[in-house]
C-alpha cells in the first residue's frame, strides 16, 4: 500500500530530537525554530515528559471515557490554575479541528441559531463544521454541519458592527492567525467583538489552539485584551506531541448526559502529557521566556533592511521578505539547517519550543545576517 501523497516534504528523515534540536539519519543536526506548527512546546523530549509518559504506560494507557479517570480531574484543575480560567469547565477532544467543532456545536446548542462570523485568512481545521468556518478555497467542505458561515475583514469594527445580529450563534477568531501569516487582531478589536457577543447573545469562540499555552506570553493570546470568552478551543502545544485537544467552557453553559462525545479524547496518556507541559511551563518559567525572547527577536528583526515588516507577540512571530528573498526558508534549512515555517506568499513563521536558549535564537540572527546581507 501507497501513502495518500498529500504532503509536499524535504528530503529529511529526523531520527532523534532534544530540546530545539533535531538530527537526522545521517547525523546532520537542525535547529527547529518551529515545532510541527507550535506543537512542541516545552522541547523535544523534556525528561519530565518522557518520564511521566513511560511512568504511565506501566500503569494504563487508555479506556474509554466510561470509567473514571482521576487524571482528567487532576489535568482541568491544574489547566485553571495556569491558564487563569480555575472557573471555567473542560472538555476533552484529539484536536484542534476537533476541539473548533464542539466549540461550533455548544453555541447551537446554547442559543438555538446557526449563523457564524469568521474571519478572512482564518484556519480553524479540517472537520466540516471546522473548514465552513476556514478562509481557504482550496479546503471545501463536503458539508456545513448546518452552519452559515460569513467571513469579514480583521480588525475592521465598523463591518463587524454592521454585520453581528441576533441571528448569530457565535463568532470564531484566532487569538493570532497563524496560517493566515501572523496576524494579530487588535486588543480593541476584541473588545467591541466581546461587547457585542454579549448584547446579541452571540458566543465568543477564541480559537487558541496554535496561539495559547504560553506561546504569547500571556497563557493566551487574547489575555492582552482583557475579554473573558464563552469558548476558548485549545491543542498543539497542549501535549508536546501527544494528540489532545480541548475546550475552556464558560461555568454559565450547562452540560447534559450525551452533548458532546469522543472517543479517545481524555484518555490516560493524553492526560498525562499535558500534565507535565503545564508542569514544565510553570516550573521553568517558560511564559517569562517565550515574553524575553520574543521582545529581543522582534527587536533585532525590525533592524534587517530587507525585512519589510514584523509581526507577533511571545514566541510567535512572523515576518515579511520582498519577492527576490522568497528563497530564504529554503536556504535557512539548506545551508544552515534551521527550520521555520511560512506563510503564502513571502511569510516566514517561528514557533519555537518555549524553552528556546538565547543562544538558540542568536543562530537564527547570525543565518539571516549571511543570507539578507
Amino acid at each position: 500500500m501507497k501513502l495518500f501523497d498529500v504532503y509536499p516534504l524535504f528530503n529529511i528523515e529526523p531520527v532523534k530530537a532534544r530540546g530545539s534540536w533535531l538530527w537526522d539519519k545521517q547525523g546532520n543536526k537542525y535547529l527547529d525554530l518551529y515545532g510541527g506548527h507550535a506543537v512542541i512546546s516545552i522541547g523535544h523530549s523534556h525528561p519530565h515528559y518522557v518520564d511521566a509518559l513511560k511512568n504511565q504506560l506501566d500503569k494504563i494507557g487508555f479506556y474509554s471515557n466510561s470509567v473514571q479517570n482521576p487524571l482528567q480531574e487532576q489535568l482541568s484543575e491544574k489547566l485553571g490554575e495556569v491558564s487563569g480560567y480555575p472557573d471555567y469547565q473542560l472538555f476533552l477532544c484529539n484536536s484542534g479541528a476537533e476541539a473548533n467543532e464542539n466549540a461550533l456545536k455548544l453555541a447551537s446548542f446554547v442559543n438555538g441559531r446557526k449563523k457564524v462570523i469568521a474571519f478572512k485568512k482564518s484556519f480553524h481545521g479540517r472537520t466540516s463544521g471546522a473548514v465552513a468556518a476556514t478562509d481557504n478555497p482550496k479546503i471545501v467542505a463536503p458539508f456545513n454541519a448546518g452552519h452559515q458561515i460569513e467571513f469579514l475583514p480583521l480588525n475592521d469594527e465598523a463591518v463587524f458592527k454592521e454585520a453581528i445580529n441576533s441571528d448569530i450563534a457565535a463568532v470564531i477568531i484566532e487569538g493570532i492567525q497563524g496560517v493566515g501569516g501572523i496576524q494579530l487582531p487588535n486588543d480593541s478589536f476584541l473588545q467591541v467583538i466581546s461587547k457585542k457577543c454579549k448584547e446579541v447573545g452571540a458566543l465568543l469562540i477564541l480559537d487558541e489552539v496554535q496561539s495559547g499555552y504560553g506561546r504569547t506570553g500571556k497563557f493566551f493570546a487574547h489575555q492582552f485584551s482583557g475579554i473573558k470568552p464563552d469558548l476558548i478551543t485549545i491543542a498543539k502545544g497542549m501535549g508536546n506531541g501527544f494528540p489532545v485537544g480541548g475546550v475552556l467552557i464558560a461555568p454559565e453553559i450547562k452540560p447534559w448526559s450525551g452533548m458532546l462525545g469522543t472517543t479517545f479524547g481524555g484518555n490516560y496518556l493524553a492526560c498525562i502529557a499535558s500534565l507535565a507541559v503545564l508542569e514544565v511551563i510553570q516550573n521553568e518559567s517558560l511564559m517569562n521566556n517565550a515574553t524575553e525572547l520574543g521582545n529581543y527577536w522582534i527587536e533585532k528583526l525590525k533592524g534587517f533592511k530587507t525585512i519589510t515588516q514584523v509581526r507577533g507577540r511571545g514566541l510567535m512571530i512572523g515576518f515579511d521578505l520582498p519577492e527576490s528573498s522568497s528563497g530564504l526558508r529554503t536556504n535557512l534549512l539548506q545551508k544552515h539547517r534551521v527550520f521555520t515555517g511560512e506563510a503564502k506568499p513571502n511569510t516566514v513563521r517561528l514557533l519555537p519550543s518555549l524553552a528556546l536558549k538565547k543562544e538558540e535564537a542568536d543562530l537564527l540572527l547570525n543565518a539571516l545576517a549571511i543570507e539578507l546581507s
